[in-house]
């Protein structure tokens, strides 16, 4: 983006009524307080089993990373039932916005695929740790990040194999046009774009960007082309995730991650240690522990980041499409259809948006429309 770019502040209440951002606010307010509570909620199991779990990893009568595997399992089946509730919580208030559909037990079901890939994902990271723990008390750190950033790496660039039997080509030839022109526009050409189908369990419309090298692809939700939206502002969505991949943004990302890995690993070594060390299986809920209240703490930064990423994307899709009116409809329609708060409190801006709010979007494409 250009360096000299300004932003005008601008009133909410000029592009929304007064019944869509109280609407807006009143959703958002419980998703936020869902989130912080569900937050505590498992920062309060992780303090018992901190308490617990060095007699339930002697009670396994395995070796030390086989007591380790067993207590992750009952860290991540105690985070996972604590926070049941509040999903359950979520689910309800999009049922009652119109947001979610389908019904309850396929939303149970659904996930538990990825749920298990994600569980035995954990527990590869946690016998390489204590593993390295064991051997290297002081310094496993040094060795375990680069293994963690590996590992992290893989699963990005395989993640699109995950979707192959959920997406689809675009079936409009129309489509297919728009995508390989702002493909030539952003200098991205071949890189696939795909459909997949979430309007049984969703009304919300969005589209991402995955993969790295020839994995590489950008998904749209079927939402996005039920026709709540113009031809326009479906090319801004492609040009925007196009705009992803022009600019690197997940290699960036995995560079951020690099950057922060290294102290994040030294400072739970060194907290730690004063417990006796990772390498104990009695010690990893204080463990986990430690990185939910890390990720609180470094959640603002991570914020930042992504909001540079996709403040960067949308101006790449200013470019690629020429038409700020469409950028403008699709933030505007973002909030009727996701009931997205257009202006949100300052502190759940920091803490909570990992894009820039409406008004700051809408912001944009009048700062690209004038110059």
């Amino acid at each position: 983006m250009p360096g000299d770019l300004h932003l005008l502040q601008l009133d909410p209440g000029d592009f929304f009524s007064s019944s869509e951002l109280a609407r807006t606010a009143r959703y958002e307010r419980f998703l936020r307080i869902d989130i912080v509570l569900s937050t505590l909620a498992s920062i309060a199991v992780l303090l018992v089993l901190v308490r617990r779990a060095p007699r339930l990893a002697r009670d396994t009568g395995l070796g030390p990373i086989g007591a380790g595997l067993i207590v992750g399992m009952i860290i991540l089946i105690a985070l996972w039932a604590v926070d049941l509730p509040f999903a359950i919580a979520l689910r309800w208030w999009d049922r009652r916005h119109g947001l979610a559909t389908g019904p309850w037990i396929e939303w149970l079901v659904d996930p538990w695929a990825e749920l298990g890939g994600a569980v035995a994902f954990v527990m590869l990271q946690i016998a390489v740790l204590m593993a390295f723990a064991r051997r290297f008390p002081r310094n496993w750190w040094l060795a375990v990040t680069p293994v963690f950033l590996t590992l992290a790496l893989v699963f990005v660039v395989v993640s699109p194999y995950l979707l192959a039997f959920g997406v689809d080509r675009p079936q409009s030839p129309e489509l297919r046009a728009d995508i390989q022109r702002l493909e030539r526009s952003e200098h991205v050409e071949g890189t696939p774009v795909d459909v997949e189908k979430v309007s049984d369990m969703t009304k919300e419309a969005n589209a991402f960007t995955t993969g790295l090298g020839p994995t590489t692809r950008v998904v749209l939700w079927d939402t996005l082309l039920d026709g709540r939206f113009s031809a326009g502002e479906v090319r801004f969505v492609i040009a925007h995730e196009l705009g992803h991949v022009a600019h690197r943004h997940l290699w960036k990302g995995l560079g951020w991650s690099a950057l922060f890995a290294f102290p994040i690993t030294f400072f739970l070594a060194r907290v730690t240690r004063r417990r006796g060390g990772l390498g104990d299986p009695g010690v990893l809920p204080y463990g986990f522990l430690v990185l939910v209240l890390l990720n609180i703490a470094l959640a603002p930064v991570g914020n930042v980041v992504s909001r540079r990423f996709e403040s960067e994307a949308d101006w790449s899709a200013l470019k690629a499409t020429r038409d700020p009116a469409s950028g403008r409809g699709l933030f505007e329609e973002f909030s009727k259809t996701s009931l997205e708060q257009p202006n949100p409190p300052t502190w759940a801006y920091i803490y909570f948006d990992t894009h820039p709010t409406i008004m700051q979007r809408i912001a944009m494409t009048d700062a690209w429309k004038e110059r």
